[in-house]
């Protein structure tokens, strides 16, 4: 049997989504912005789709517009307490916003600035 190995960017995606607690959300673009890679949404969305570590919360990782990936994911967000609006997570309320500084924080503003546009 073969190990397997985790590159750096994918072992800084699994940790910042570890640290989304329950009732909260954040964005694919969010999390490209913690793990140090403010344009990597869709490298966000490559990373949780091949985890299959249960103790990665990948369902509390959704779409810019609140959409979880699956609807399987909904359910389990609704579980946590996540308000939805429509069928998609209320950023305004459930919207994870960890502690940044510098560059990393102000990508960060520009996410959820974003996210009040919707």
């Amino acid at each position: 049997m073969m190990a397997t190995t985790v590159d750096d960017w994918t072992r800084a995606v699994r940790e910042t989504v570890r640290r989304i607690p329950p009732g909260r959300v954040a964005t694919y673009g969010l999390v490209g912005v913690v793990a140090g890679r403010p344009l990597a949404a869709r490298s966000v969305g490559n990373v949780m789709s091949a985890c299959d570590d249960p103790k990665v919360p990948a369902h509390r990782v959704v779409h810019a517009d609140g959409r979880p990936a699956f609807p399987a994911h909904r359910e389990r967000l609704r579980r946590e307490g996540v308000p939805f609006v429509g069928g998609r997570a209320d950023l305004r309320r459930a919207l994870w916003m960890p502690r940044l500084s510098g560059d990393r924080a102000r990508a960060a503003g520009r996410t959820r600035r974003a996210t009040r546009r919707r």
